[in-house]
C-alpha cells in the first residue's frame, strides 16, 4: 500500500472517530427529550424499567445539574478538535492517537468502578465499556497505518 493510500485510510478512520465523538457530544445536550422519545418505543421490560427510572430522575432533577452534561457534551466536541493535528500530519501527531487509545482503555475501569457506586446496572456498565472497546478499534487501525508511514525528514 502506498503512503498516499495510507494517508487516505488514516484520515477516513479519524473522521469516522471524530464523527462518533461529535455525535456522542451533541446527544448529551437534549437528554430528557431523548429519554422521553426512547420511552415511547416498545422496549424489553428491563430496558423500559431502566429508562423509566432515568426519565424520572431527569424530570425531578434541578436544571442546574444539566449544566454538567452540557460540559460533558462540550468536552466531546473539544476532544474532537484534538484530531486536527493527526488529520494534518499523522506521523508528527501520533501521540494524539496514542492518548485517545489510552482514554478508550480508561473508560473500562471508570465504568466498572463508578457504575456500582452510582447504582448503574451491570448490563449498562457493559454498554458504557463498549464505547472504549469500539473506540479503540479505529484508533488502533490508524495507529498501525501511521507506524507504517515512511519517516519524513
Amino acid at each position: 500500500m502506498s503512503p498516499q493510500q495510507r494517508l487516505v485510510r488514516i484520515r477516513v478512520w479519524l473522521v469516522l472517530f471524530v464523527a462518533g465523538l461529535v455525535l456522542s457530544g451533541v446527544t448529551a445536550f437534549p437528554l430528557l427529550t431523548e429519554v422521553r422519545l426512547l420511552n415511547r418505543l416498545p422496549l424489553p421490560g428491563f430496558l423500559a424499567d431502566w429508562l423509566g427510572r432515568v426519565q424520572a430522575a431527569l424530570e425531578s432533577a434541578d436544571p442546574l445539574l444539566f449544566y454538567g452534561t452540557d460540559w460533558l457534551a462540550f468536552a466531546h466536541l473539544v476532544i474532537g478538535l484534538a484530531f486536527i493535528g493527526p488529520l494534518r500530519d499523522p506521523k508528527r501527531n501520533i501521540w494524539v492517537v496514542q492518548w485517545a487509545m489510552l482514554c478508550c482503555v480508561a473508560i473500562i475501569p471508570l465504568a466498572l468502578i463508578a457504575g456500582p457506586i452510582r447504582g448503574i446496572p451491570f448490563w449498562w456498565q457493559l454498554i458504557d465499556c463498549s464505547f472504549g472497546v469500539l473506540g479503540i478499534i479505529p484508533l488502533w487501525i490508524v495507529h498501525r497505518h501511521i507506524k507504517s508511514l515512511p519517516e519524513t525528514p
